[in-house]
């Protein structure tokens, strides 16, 4: 094909070129469409993962007026058993969690420093019958910084806060929650396996912390969970290796355990 125009070879020289042009951008568009559909599938949670789950998990549920309100305070240890709970108590009373602002994600309380920001707001104006919760293991966590969340596996690093520091709060944590007038259940912190990181966390460190937390619970009269003794014996079969997060079949059995602690509590206050 013949190609000329009044300019002679010119107009050849600009159709080639534009014709190279559409090609080019074609290719281009097709790589971009082929990434964003790379980056679309690595933000789809492979089967049976726990991202899948996690995505699964429907939060929402209607209470029931007619029954006593139960609220779970707690980090990522208490999201994997809440739902759980609540379905162990179904019928005996509304279990709540703090969720994410449209309801579709659990929140995690992470640690004393972050409860004290946020416990008001948690609270709300509901009246509850019975608070179970924990802090700890944010606490007890490595981090960049003191105070921080920027996660660290250097044992060189800061806690997020010291025991001095947690028990601080942890007091002015509970001195809130009393003033709800409901029935409070700590729960204590659940252990740590040796060669634990992401964050690192030591081993023996949830045993300095749960001797601060119970000590300040006993003194105000507080009902102790005590999560860590039911769970120590038996790690193997509850906890995943390395990892301070439990199995579907540990999640369910500290469930059981806090089902029976909430449980009781109502038994004593006659709901």
């Amino acid at each position: 094909m013949k190609l000329t125009n009044s300019n002679g070879g010119c107009g050849f020289k600009l159709l080639w070129t534009s014709l190279v042009t559409v090609v080019v951008l074609g290719l281009c568009g097709s790589r971009l469409s082929a990434v964003s559909g790379d980056k679309a599938a690595e933000k789809t949670p492979e089967k049976g993962s726990k991202a899948e789950l996690a995505k699964a998990q429907d939060w929402s549920f209607v209470a029931d007026p007619s029954l006593p309100n139960v609220l779970i305070l707690g980090d990522s240890i208490s999201i994997g058993y809440t739902l759980e709970v609540r379905e162990l108590l179904k019928g005996r009373a509304n279990v709540y969690r703090p969720l994410s602002k449209d309801g579709k994600k659990a929140e995690n309380c992470s640690g004393t420093t972050y409860g004290i920001a946020n416990l008001e707001r948690w609270l709300g104006d509901k009246k509850w019958d019975v608070i179970h919760f924990n802090w700890g293991l944010h606490d007890l966590k490595h981090v960049k910084e003191a105070g921080g969340n920027e996660v660290s596996n250097s044992p060189t690093d800061p806690v997020q806060a010291t025991v001095e520091v947690y028990s601080r709060n942890l007091e002015g944590i509970v001195e809130k929650l009393k003033g709800t007038v409901a029935r409070l259940v700590y729960a204590t912190t659940t252990p740590v396996v040796p060669d634990t990181k992401g964050p690192l966390r030591e081993p023996e460190a949830p045993v300095k912390y749960n001797a601060a937390a119970v000590k300040i619970m006993n003194e105000r009269g507080v009902v102790v969970d005590d999560l860590f003794a039911f769970c120590e014996p038996q790690l193997a079969q509850l906890q995943l290796p390395q990892n301070v997060h439990f199995s579907a079949e540990g999640s369910r059995a500290l469930a059981k355990q806090v089902a029976l602690a909430i449980e009781a509590q109502l038994k004593a206050a006659g709901k």
